[in-house]
């Protein structure tokens, strides 16, 4: 059974021209002609076709691919061990290709241009990007997404490091003022939201008091912030929420 040069370039995903082309080098010609000179191509010309294609896909020259198929002293199995060869070598190749390519997205993911060693040294065991797809689907669409999305892009290890540092310092004076039975409506308390503000002002966007009355609620209702604030000092959460409300009240008058 033969197949016309239509048939075959839809079989192997390959134009008309490239295997007039093969045909023209002597690299495929085509075991059949009819009369009026069309080609026809049997069984043994898509077998060599499909090795044609093999090594072509592995970026061999045509030159080469046809040194390999034409050896003499090479047998079909030959053929298959040669392949598997740079198959398995191809794969790892490419094994490692993706795993580069996995860091940098993880790297990106919410802006966090950091190696993984960096990240380890910054973050620990914890991952900083745990909530990126939810906060993508949450916020995505806004401006105070994309520009903390732009700012943290540019950080550094040490830029990481400061944040981390201001954000110990702010958590263990704010511990300290609770238990010396502040009130969320005292002045220090209502200062200590006012730096809390600030601080997503300077390193994240910009944070309108709406805005940072909207974050304390959240940091309430949602379980995961409220454990992060309470782990500071139990009813944490609870007392900042309070003390946010009562200091944009306080710039409002």
């Amino acid at each position: 059974m033969s197949y016309s040069v239509g048939q075959v370039a839809g079989f192997a995903g390959v134009t008309v021209r490239t295997l007039h082309h093969y045909d023209d080098v002597g690299l495929l010609v085509p075991s059949e002609r009819t009369r009026a000179g069309h080609r026809r191509y049997g069984e043994a010309d898509l077998d060599r076709l499909q090795q044609i294609l093999f090594y072509r896909e592995l970026g061999f020259p045509l030159d080469e691919v046809a040194v390999l198929l034409d050896d003499p002293d090479a047998d079909p199995r030959a053929h298959l061990r040669r392949q598997h060869e740079l198959l398995t070598a191809r794969i790892e190749r490419l094994r490692k290709m993706a795993a580069a390519v996995e860091h940098a997205m993880e790297a990106r993911k919410m802006g966090i241009n950091l190696t993984p060693e960096e990240r380890f040294e910054v973050f620990g065991d914890k991952d900083p990007e745990q909530y990126a797809e939810e906060a993508e689907q949450r916020w995505g669409g806004t401006e105070a997404y994309a520009e903390s999305q732009r700012r943290a892009a540019g950080y550094t290890k040490e830029d990481w490091k400061r944040m981390q540092a201001e954000v110990a310092d702010w958590g263990g004076r704010y511990g300290a003022l609770m238990a010396a039975g502040e009130q969320p409506t005292g002045e220090r308390a209502m200062d200590m939201a006012e730096e809390h503000r600030r601080h997503i002002c300077t390193w994240f966007y910009e944070c309108p008091y709406d805005v940072h009355q909207g974050l304390g609620e959240m940091y309430v209702a949602d379980e995961r912030f409220k454990a992060f604030y309470d782990s500071l000092r139990p009813g944490l959460a609870e007392h900042l929420r309070d003390a946010i409300v009562a200091n944009a009240a306080r710039h409002s008058s």
